[in-house]
């Protein structure tokens, strides 16, 4: 089994559940995760809720690297943070351009998926349910989890375990995904 690349960029204000779910999770299916702060060369971010995460190097090196998957954690004013980085931006368009995976949870499918058109042709995609978020979406469903092509979004802190799992399952296959489940003791 090949490894993945994952990479979740991060910044002050991300939020600090989702972004240990996705990493520890897709740790535990084997994936090479890497955490890159969009913070002008900061490595050290103060989450939503005040935790600091350190992220292993800047978007800018980031940029060097090639990723399987990339995937953006919610929170706020970190989403923001997330949408104002170009090189994220170029990133993102690059991924969805070679038909790769990328996802996003809560605030982010709204506040940097749709605000840059990386969602403009997906419909059935989720996010945060608050309406401010909801409306920026394309017919938006109400899953916790959706999977729209090599898009996946999810609503938030409790649906991202599940969001985790998932993206685990589309970069390592189903019967990983169950093994994994089983492992860390998850219904779904």
């Amino acid at each position: 089994m090949s490894s993945k690349k994952v990479l979740v960029p991060i910044a002050d204000g991300s939020e600090e559940i989702e972004t240990a779910c996705i990493t520890d999770t897709l740790t535990h299916f084997g994936a090479e995760v890497t955490i890159a702060s969009v913070m002008g060369g900061n490595l050290v971010c103060k989450m939503s809720r005040g935790m600091k995460v350190m992220a292993d190097i800047s978007i800018e090196d980031a940029a060097k690297e090639e990723f399987d998957c990339i995937v953006l954690p919610g929170g706020m004013p970190g989403a923001e943070h997330l949408r104002d980085s170009e090189i994220l931006f170029s990133m993102l368009e690059k991924q969805k351009a070679a038909g790769k995976l990328y996802a996003a949870i809560c605030a982010a499918p709204a506040v940097v998926l749709a605000s840059h058109g990386l969602l403009d042709d997906i419909e059935g995609a989720t996010c945060y349910p608050a309406e401010p978020f909801r409306q920026k979406l394309v017919n938006p469903t109400d899953d916790a989890v959706a999977v729209t092509g090599n898009v996946i979004t999810s609503k938030g802190p409790g649906t991202s375990l599940a969001f985790a799992l998932e993206l685990g399952e589309q970069l390592f296959g189903k019967e990983i995904g169950d093994k994994i489940q089983k492992e860390m003791l998850v219904q779904r």
